[in-house]
């Protein structure tokens, strides 16, 4: 085709997109790319990063190519996206700033360094090896957003979900982008502990002003577990005047935790408002697909071929943490290499027995309460209804602990199956038995127990 005919077909893309897609998308996204021809039913477009190529290859690729696949009305056609070089700054100008003035200082501005940055990046957590499914789609979109244009959209972004689903992956990930964009940019990831420990051992040093210089001067903060900064009122005063000092200055900051601002009651208000005016995603527990792509990839990773009834057992079994998941992939993996065995069947379910999970692939939310009941010998009617006699209270904490530690069953779901509880009564039960676990190691080795027999049946 013409130069004349490409233009028009991208610009009918851009069209029906505009339809069904947010001014922010067509701007961050869409019109980043420039149409450069169509050869051999292909549309070929180019960007100036891998990382917006990641971003666009990931959340608007299928659906371009459906569009273009409806204005060309052959099935065949597709669109390839590839990087490009920017086009050569004029010797005269300068290269635009981004967000403000003082953001991303140009070479031979900054002087004299006074130290190198750290910015505790680990440098393979990158967005082209986070495997995306319908549990985390929405937030590594967000991510990719935040990397691409840092402190003018989505400021701060606010990422919450259980242990082990990817936060912290997704989280560097959106750093080393950003980094790629902006190589002159400081970005610093940190947990909220070492936040924590930093700022005493500044007090202590009587360098609270240096400690204070380096977190309010950076371009991006990437603060892990969120949750730690519960109870602790000095770092909490400390981290309201740093994130202040951050977001007025259009300064990007990401933040995970365990839960959504709204339930960080131990929080002081002012900063849980902060949180919760940016945009706040949760990530859920992978399904079964998602589970199963992660451990091909990290397979391939560890250049291991896996037979497919060993990567869907193991799926199967590992449910809600992608991170044990990895860990009974790598244990197998080891078996078999230390033990000059084969990657099979038998050789997966006695490295699942040692973690604990029997191969048992129906358990749910009935399955749990049926047992609970049967064994403290309650009736249903009880386990489910109003009435808080310890007999029963304890019990029916167990059951709602077990439902959401052995199923992808989410927390407003449980309540609703017990007597249309809300699911702050659950994470109420869970908060409970945890700790009962913690400080009993009898009633721990009893829950054990039951999850043993819940997966192996024994009802």
């Amino acid at each position: 085709m013409s130069q004349q005919d490409t233009g028009s077909v991208w610009q009918s893309l851009v069209d029906i997109l505009s339809q069904s897609t947010s001014e922010t998308n067509l701007s961050m996204y869409i019109r980043q790319m420039r149409p450069v021809k169509i050869e051999q039913d292909t549309l070929i477009a180019e960007v100036y990063s891998t990382s917006l190529k990641t971003a666009i290859d990931q959340t608007f690729l299928p659906i371009m190519t459906g569009i273009l696949r409806d204005i060309t009305k052959n099935g065949a056609f597709r669109m390839e996206v590839r990087v490009s070089e920017p086009p050569a700054q004029k010797p005269e100008g300068k290269r635009e700033r981004y967000a403000t003035e003082s953001l991303f200082p140009e070479e031979g501005e900054k002087g004299k360094e006074e130290e190198p940055f750290e910015t505790n990046l680990s440098k393979d957590k990158r967005f082209d090896n986070f495997v995306v499914g319908n549990s985390n789609r929405f937030a590594t979109a967000a991510a990719q957003a935040v990397a691409h244009q840092p402190g003018t959209v989505y400021n701060p972004l606010f990422i919450y979900g259980d242990s082990g689903l990817g936060k912290t992956h997704l989280m560097q990930a959106a750093g080393n982008a950003l980094l790629e964009e902006h190589p002159q940019a400081k970005v610093k990831y940190i947990t909220c502990e070492a936040f924590t420990n930093e700022m005493i051992d500044s007090i202590k040093n009587a360098t609270i002003m240096k400690f204070q210089q380096k977190y309010r001067t950076i371009d991006c903060l990437i603060i892990d577990d969120i949750q730690f900064l519960e109870n602790k009122t000095r770092t909490q005063e400390e981290f309201f005047h740093t994130f202040n000092a951050l977001r007025e200055a259009n300064k990007q900051i990401i933040i995970s935790s365990d839960r959504s601002p709204q339930y960080l009651d131990k929080l002081e208000d002012r900063l849980r408002t902060r949180f919760a005016n940016g945009l706040t995603i949760d990530i859920q527990s992978p399904d079964l697909e998602t589970r199963i792509a992660i451990l091909r990839q990290k397979a391939e990773a560890q250049h291991a071929r896996l037979p497919n009834e060993v990567i869907q057992l193991i799926a199967s079994n590992v449910e809600g943490n992608v991170r044990v998941m990895e860990g009974v992939l790598t244990r197998i993996i080891a078996y078999a290499s230390l033990m000059n065995g084969n990657i099979d069947e038998a050789t997966t379910e006695r490295v699942l027995e040692e973690f604990g999970s029997s191969i048992h692939p129906d358990v749910t939310t009935e399955v749990i309460i049926d047992y609970i009941c049967k064994h403290y010998e309650i009736k249903m009617e009880d386990m489910l209804g109003k009435k808080r006699t310890k007999n029963i209270a304890v019990p029916r904490q167990i059951a709602m602990y077990l439902c959401r530690t052995m199923t992808d069953t989410s927390l407003p779901r449980i309540g609703s199956q017990f007597g249309g509880r809300d699911h702050t009564t659950v994470m109420h039960a869970m908060d409970h038995i945890e700790k009962m676990r913690s400080e009993d190691k009898f009633f721990d080795q009893k829950l054990k127990q039951f999850e043993r027999d819940i997966r192996k049946g024994n009802n």
